[in-house]
């Protein structure tokens, strides 16, 4: 009965999985160290609605999906990423919501003796709460200490554990005395599976925007390129003719030929307190005629001089 037990259960597993597999193509995949049950009751509550956490021994994971490649080949490079302690989030939603959640459900933790740090530790200098008696703990660990108001204050800041090394009995003593829990332990994502394509989970943070920026700038270089060879292409060619108006405007903006596309420009050169006039109405109402006043001075100086002239000859 209990090996009949445990064949249904199995057959049961391998039917989830490959239906999961075949409804939810997008698969986080996430390592699970030091994770307790408490912890993964309260992620897959969040999950709720957006992926669905199934976790299981490798074994029976890679069989399962081996019996299925003939169906899906690409099941072929999920089985590769089946080894150490890992399991599988099945996205409904958006992966990068899915995976938002999960790392910010951590719980801070103690440092255990044999456990790997995920991150170096510094204990920082100051009162450590902790009565003189227990000074030559301190001394044992060659830490740099001093009465200070009736307890142990440290020095300077003492770097304890480095990220990688294993945690001592001796520095997972110490912050349990200072009662300092360093890490933080939940699910990590390392790598996405998405219909047969499999990348690093950090591809999840490019968002529209970025994808936007790096293709303006893509842009941008290759016009660059192509204006510096003097080679035109599809994207140089906006700057080219913004060039060659520019040339043109500049070539006969001093003398009387015009064309419509500078006329503007010449209205603005004559007279830029027109263009004002969004912002000052009245400004650009008193300098029109002020303009028209200078343009017709010099009319009235020819023909004094053309009197002057012709009284000189009577």
């Amino acid at each position: 009965m209990v090996k009949g037990e445990k064949a249904v259960k199995k057959a049961e597993y391998f039917e989830k999985l490959i239906h999961l597999v075949e409804t939810y193509p997008q698969i986080l995949i996430v390592k699970a160290d030091n994770v307790g049950s408490n912890q993964m009751a309260q992620i897959r509550h969040q999950l709720r609605g957006k992926a669905i956490v199934l976790m299981g021994k490798n074994t029976m994971i890679r069989t399962a999906l081996r019996a299925h490649i003939k169906n899906m080949p690409e099941l072929e490079k999920l089985v590769a990423l089946v080894k150490y302690n890992i399991g599988f989030v099945f996205c409904i939603g958006d992966a990068s919501e899915v995976r938002k959640t999960i790392v910010n459900n951590k719980v801070p933790a103690p440092a255990r003796q044999g456990v790997v740090a995920p991150i170096s530790v510094t204990v920082p200098a100051g009162p450590t709460g902790l009565d003189p008696s227990q000074t030559s703990f301190f001394q044992a660990l060659n830490i740099s200490t001093k009465i200070q108001k009736g307890q142990i204050e440290i020095v300077a800041d003492v770097g304890v554990i480095k990220e990688g090394d294993r945690v001592s009995a001796s520095q997972a003593a110490l912050l349990q005395k200072l009662n300092i829990h360093p890490f933080s332990f939940g699910l990590k994502v390392e790598t996405v599976y998405d219909a047969g394509s499999v990348y690093d989970a950090a591809v999840l943070d490019i968002t529209d925007d970025v994808l936007q920026a790096k293709f303006l700038k893509g842009v941008n270089n290759a016009a660059a390129l192509s204006l510096g060879t003097g080679f035109p292409t599809e994207v140089s060619l906006p700057h080219l003719l913004v060039r060659g108006f520019r040339n043109c405007v500049g070539f006969v903006l001093d003398s009387d030929y015009s064309f419509k596309q500078m006329e503007s420009i010449k209205k603005f050169l004559e007279n830029p307190g027109a263009f004002a006039g969004a912002a000052a109405p009245a400004a650009a109402t008193s300098a029109a005629p002020a303009a028209a006043a200078k343009k017709e001075e010099p009319k009235e100086e020819e023909e004094e001089e053309g009197d002057f002239g012709m009284s000189l000859f009577d």
